[in-house]
């Protein structure tokens, strides 16, 4: 049986409600607004027939703070008026009230104005329960088309949309980006099942670390992403990610893969290294690939990067200097010290190609430099850079090499090319580069050389 709530301070009306209501509906009755609110704080009628003129709190009142209860607000309301007035009438429907009921009323008008509200009102919660369901069908299909079938994390794409949505809110945020060393062995050696069981491995290891705030992914392959949500002291971040590295490596071990799998994580922070997703998944992407080029099983901030890459930036190199560092012997007969460390990745890969291969390797350094007169921001630099990286990106083989050296100045490394070759690849490069931007505030300038080649020629482009 449904419930109705009476609010009237005439006793008088009340019995004559109780009377016309109580076969069909349970009704409790209550002579003020302060009553029928307390009432309402502990249940919930299924409508309530509430009069306008009440002494204290009047009816519009009592409404307002009803329609300001979360969980009442939804209640139907009916007014009970003495007064037939077109302006009393428009208030009660702008408040929210779906019906009005003249007094005295004719029991049977009454009766039947609370039957159609009271069915409008479970074709109202049929309805909102009909689309409530459909929206979480939907919803789990979205989830489950955006979750990793293996591992159960959400892939790139969701991790994306909903980063974004914290950081267009303020937030802010760490993106681990993370990879597995040597992954491809334990499926070579033990087989795809092995495989699987080291990737599920992973992802339960960073769902033990991952907190409330925290979203996981997993990118592709043996790649997976971690957004550490609030504002992280560097210190934590560092805790966390050598527990992570610490709990695979021991779980690598336990399962006796004779693979050295390890695990490196590059680590970029939001806003500091990138004030969106994207850009901030790219710089912890940069800093993986410092990892992974500087002897894995490790972390890296991309902060620490732009710092070293900052105190570089007063000076450039030239080619003899940089050949006499790449000529240089790393046999192992004392310490080697160079004065960047972005540059070991690329000499220890020329060293080993040229210990095994009787091939000729050309070195190009490209340097990029304000042109006399135009004013040229850091910025326009740092855009400039990132397009003549992306073209070097999409010009070079897969067995080629990029480094960037400075905030001005990158070297390219051509494997198994001649010095006309060489040329040819740098003019494709700086095809490729004009293609992406178009600036005339800056120019660029290469050099070429052969590994082996002390003679150094310059050219300016």
């Amino acid at each position: 049986m449904k419930t109705i709530l009476v609010v009237d301070d005439n006793k008088t009306n009340l019995s004559a409600a109780k009377a016309a209501l109580a076969d069909l509906y349970k009704v409790i009755a209550v002579v003020s607004g302060e009553q029928a609110l307390t009432y309402l704080n502990n249940y919930t009628p299924d409508l309530i027939l509430l009069d306008i003129n009440m002494p204290g709190m009047d009816g519009f009142e009592v409404m307002e703070k009803i329609k300001a209860m979360e969980t009442k607000k939804d209640i139907p309301i009916i007014f009970l008026t003495a007064d037939n007035d077109a302006d009393t009438e428009n208030k009660c429907l702008k408040l929210g009230a779906l019906d009005f009921i003249a007094k005295p009323f004719v029991t049977s008008v009454m009766r039947a104005r609370i039957a159609r509200i009271l069915e409008l009102e479970d074709l109202r919660r049929e309805l909102a329960d009909r689309l409530d369901k459909k929206i979480r069908e939907v919803q789990q299909i979205k989830d489950k088309s955006a979750q990793d079938p293996l591992c159960g994390l959400w892939n790139k794409s969701y991790v994306e949309e909903k980063v974004s949505e914290i950081i267009k809110n303020g937030g802010k945020g760490t993106i681990f980006m993370m990879d597995m060393d040597n992954f491809k062995p334990i499926n070579d050696k033990y087989g795809h099942l092995a495989g699987d069981k080291a990737l599920m491995m992973y992802a339960d290891t960073l769902k033990a670390y991952a907190g409330a705030d925290d979203i996981l992914g997993r990118v592709g392959g043996d790649e997976f992403l971690m957004f550490v949500g609030g504002d992280r002291e560097k210190q934590e971040l560092e805790a966390l990610a050598n527990a992570i590295i610490r709990e695979m490596k021991y779980k690598i071990d336990q399962c006796n893969y004779e693979t050295n799998t390890s695990v490196s994580i590059g680590i970029a922070q939001i806003p500091e290294d990138g004030e969106d997703f994207k850009s901030c998944f790219s710089a912890a992407d940069k800093a993986l690939y410092f990892v992974k080029q500087n002897g894995k099983n490790s972390f890296h901030f991309y902060s620490e990067s732009r710092k070293e890459e900052s105190e570089r930036a007063g000076s450039t190199i030239d080619l003899k200097y940089l050949s006499d560092l790449i000529s240089r012997s790393d046999a192992n007969n004392g310490a080697y010290v160079l004065e960047y460390d972005n540059f070991p990745q690329v000499y220890n890969f020329i060293r080993r190609f040229v210990e095994r291969n009787q091939h000729e390797v050309q070195i190009v350094l490209f340097t990029v430099e304000q042109k006399q007169g135009r004013n040229c921001s850091p910025q326009d630099i740092e855009t400039v850079l990132e397009a003549l990286q992306n073209a070097i990106f999409y010009s070079l083989r897969r067995v080629d090499v990029s480094t960037r050296y400075s905030s001005k100045q990158v070297v390219v490394v051509l494997m198994d090319t001649t010095p006309e070759n060489g040329e040819k690849v740098a003019g494709r490069i700086l095809e490729e580069y004009h293609k992406i931007i178009k600036t005339d505030k800056v120019e660029i300038e290469y050099s070429i050389a052969t590994m082996e080649d002390k003679r150094l020629e310059k050219y300016k482009k």
